[in-house]
């Protein structure tokens, strides 16, 4: 009996000419929720009220009419982080505000383009803008406590004479800019959008926050079960975690990590498979910059020692900007303005 593979299709392998750029922006996720679970895993219309408390980080999710986010809709964050990102490395001016076209963001996480894949996009716009989250995490160094949504807004700029997206302009919350702002996001891997189960993807994002560059991350099966936010039974928990681990070690699928389990079953194992861009060094290599260039930046940052803010945007960025020279002014006029004049 033939196996079903272990990944989705890639159903977009090449991209398309026009969008090019959109695919060069690494999937970029935040950190907050890469660790906490506040997305749902149910495939289903999931109305429970989920609470959370782990280390002092208190969480509450409450849904709306439509149902708690669900891992495939934090797709629609994924991508408007990462085009922020790219954005700031670039040095131009970023905002909560995202436009985007929807077609793009369909090719990019892996989504059918059809009549069915833009009426979910609707519904996950829906049900990330209705998800109603009260935390005392803390994002960018503020420690917001009070209950907001996901995006503040999301709006259907125009659609096509059959009824589809073309352009979408979502309004992220405070908490998620706060988190990008502040650097706090991990680049993840393209196959991400690949993985079948809710569950996998779930543990992708706990691999990548805990286990990051390290060689080696271990977890015991019942806060393991907690972090996921999974509502399954211990037993449960456990079948579904062995089934995922036996299709791992058979087929590699889970991108970057290995997962295996301990010889009693109680922990996973998860093992750095050395693949990660910049793997044990996430620095990026940004050759001389222009002499003419430290002119223009002290302009953007009266008063600041440009050569010790390049110190720190060298450290910060996470992929190549097109145009290192802009990129560092834009960085040196964002840094101005938030710390003001020395």
């Amino acid at each position: 009996m033939n196996q079903r593979p272990a990944l989705l299709p890639d159903r977009h392998p090449t991209p398309d000419f026009f969008v090019c750029d959109i695919f060069d922006a690494a999937p970029k996720s935040d950190m907050a929720s890469m660790e906490h679970p506040i997305f749902s895993l149910s495939t289903k219309p999931d109305y429970r009220v989920r609470e959370y408390e782990n280390n002092g980080a208190k969480l509450t999710v409450k849904p709306s009419s439509d149902g708690l986010a669900t891992v495939h809709d934090r797709d629609v964050l994924i991508y408007c982080i990462s085009q922020i990102i790219r954005a700031m490395n670039d040095g131009k001016p970023v905002s909560r505000r995202v436009r985007f076209n929807a077609g793009d963001l369909m090719r990019v996480t892996n989504r059918q383009l059809s009549g069915r894949g833009y009426s979910l996009l609707k519904t996950a716009l829906e049900r990330l803008r209705g998800t109603a989250i009260s935390t005392n995490i803390v994002t960018g160094g503020k420690e917001v406590f009070r209950t907001f949504g996901l995006i503040d807004s999301a709006e259907i700029v125009r659609e096509t004479y059959e009824g589809r997206m073309q352009e979408v302009e979502v309004v992220l919350s405070d908490w998620v800019f706060n988190a990008i702002e502040a650097k706090e996001v991990l680049t993840i891997h393209r196959d991400y959008f690949r993985l079948r189960r809710p569950l996998e993807r779930r543990l992708y994002e706990l691999a990548r926050k805990h286990c990051g560059m390290k060689k080696e991350w271990r977890i015991g099966m019942e806060l393991l079960q907690k972090k996921c936010g999974s509502s399954s039974s211990s037993f449960e928990f456990r079948r579904l975690m062995r089934n995922i681990v036996q299709d791992d070690e058979r087929s590699n699928h889970i991108p970057d990590y290995a997962l295996r389990l301990s010889d009693d079953g109680n922990q996973l194992i998860v093992q750095s498979r050395g693949s990660l861009p910049g793997t044990y060094s996430e620095a990026v290599e940004v050759g001389p910059l222009d002499p003419e260039t430290y002119e223009m930046a002290r302009d953007a940052a009266p008063g600041w020692d440009v050569r010790v803010i390049e110190q720190e945007w060298r450290a910060w960025m996470t992929e190549r900007p097109r145009n290192p020279d802009a990129a560092f002014i834009g960085f040196c006029a964002k840094w101005s303005a938030k710390r003001g004049t020395p």
